[in-house]
């Protein structure tokens, strides 16, 4: 069989005070969830570098607490690979588990004191002293912007984080934050795809282009409901496909839904999720299609229905 050649991801600096990340991000959230061994998860670590998708994306409680410390492990098995990769954790979110059976409710908590401590966590489990970004995961309506914001700033005169950022924030609540900050957040890690656009017209992403910062796309496959044959979004968004597909070397729909995600000014990097490698392939060779302007139209019109306003 031929060997297909597979464009290499660019990287992009997400922010003027940020660091440089590749234009699509390796997602763990669901990394444990097939039975994955450490060596399997290796192995997709290397394939991800090979194809330039060097930036990472994790969370304390990502697998109930436990990716981390997969992640770890996996690094150990190649000395030097961790440091081809860029690290994206988050922290705030605290739900019961058997780690931590006193809790009883989920709750959020960005207070200082608890992020310095989860970050320190995420550093022991991954084995590395320091990560490229730390991502408040939730707004806490508890703490106040000087709370968390004190902790982000230690981290940042510590060393242990190079960047800080938050995750579905809003408008409101970023300018807040950031207010309070020695360092200027770096992004906003958002829900954002074809059945999920809100962050277009709710200022979020129009806040990121005014303060020149690449806000990240989570969920970008809609959590799988783009392949939904009984959503009748989705089933007018694959028809569109179809008919633009063959403009673009027979893109699938999930390709041009990530192509669709990085059109848009502001830049967005979407988060891909899967524990495939077939799958990190074909999301790399989105990363070099330029959807034509009436075709990121049609796929909105697709997506919700009607035309435009």
């Amino acid at each position: 069989m031929p060997t297909i050649s597979y464009p290499m991801i660019p990287r992009s600096k997400i922010a003027p005070n940020g660091p440089e990340f590749s234009r699509l991000v390796y997602g763990t959230w669901r990394i444990l969830d097939d039975g994955s061994s450490i060596q399997d998860i290796n192995r997709r670590l290397h394939r991800c570098v090979e194809l330039g998708m060097t930036t990472i994306d994790t969370a304390e409680i990502y697998g109930l607490y436990e990716v981390e410390t997969a992640l770890g492990k996996a690094f150990a098995l190649s000395p030097g690979l961790r440091d081809q990769l860029e690290i994206v954790t988050k922290a705030g979110i605290y739900v019961p588990n058997k780690y931590h059976p006193e809790r009883h409710t989920g709750h959020y908590n960005a207070s200082a004191q608890r992020l310095l401590k989860s970050l320190e966590k995420s550093l022991r489990l991954m084995g590395t002293d320091h990560v490229e970004l730390f991502l408040v995961h939730r707004p806490d309506w508890l703490t106040s912007a000087d709370d968390t914001a004190a902790g982000l700033n230690q981290l940042l005169r510590d060393g242990k984080i190079r960047s800080a950022g938050v995750s579905n924030y809003n408008v409101h609540q970023f300018d807040l934050l950031n207010s309070r900050m020695d360092q200027p957040l770096v992004t906003n890690q958002l829900e954002f795809h074809l059945l999920q656009m809100n962050p277009i017209s709710d200022g979020t992403f129009d806040q990121c282009q005014k303060h020149r910062i690449q806000p990240m796309a989570w969920s970008p496959l809609a959590g799988g409901r783009l392949f939904d044959s009984k959503n009748e979004a989705a089933t007018r968004i694959a028809k569109a496909v179809a008919e633009m597909s063959e403009k673009y070397d027979n893109a699938t729909v999930e390709q041009l839904a990530y192509a669709w995600i990085m059109a848009h000014p502001s830049q967005p990097l979407p988060v891909i999720g899967t524990n495939k490698i077939e799958r990190i392939e074909s999301a790399a060779q989105s990363a070099s299609i330029t959807l034509e302007r009436e075709d990121w139209y049609a796929l909105w019109v697709a997506a919700h229905g009607h035309g435009v306003p």
